[in-house]
């Protein structure tokens, strides 16, 4: 059952429904947006929050793209090393004795 959690932005403050399990990694991204919505702002606190959210965003997407095409490529090769090594077995395997 999703329960309300406060979290705080830019010193603004937000009510977001959300499970009991998942409450930790809510906060943790909470603070780690709260901290890049500060670092695109700086010292200029006229700075209009939906630009700021907006650039902020888009880091982040930017950020969680990259992690992705990495982490497939890794995911690519490790299936080529593990194929390899299965034909190896093969053939050890099929190789007369």
């Amino acid at each position: 059952m999703s329960e309300p959690v406060n979290v705080k932005i830019l010193d603004r403050e937000y009510t977001v429904g959300v499970e009991p399990a998942e409450r930790d990694g809510l906060m943790a991204a909470a603070h780690l947006l709260d901290a890049r919505m500060r670092e695109i702002r700086g010292n200029n606190r006229m700075a209009a929050i939906d630009r700021v959210a907006v650039l902020a965003a888009l880091n982040l997407a930017h950020e969680l793209l990259q992690v992705r095409q990495q982490s497939e490529q890794r995911d690519q090769a490790l299936s080529r090393t593990l194929g390899e090594l299965n034909r190896k077995l093969d053939g050890l395997f099929d190789a007369p004795r």
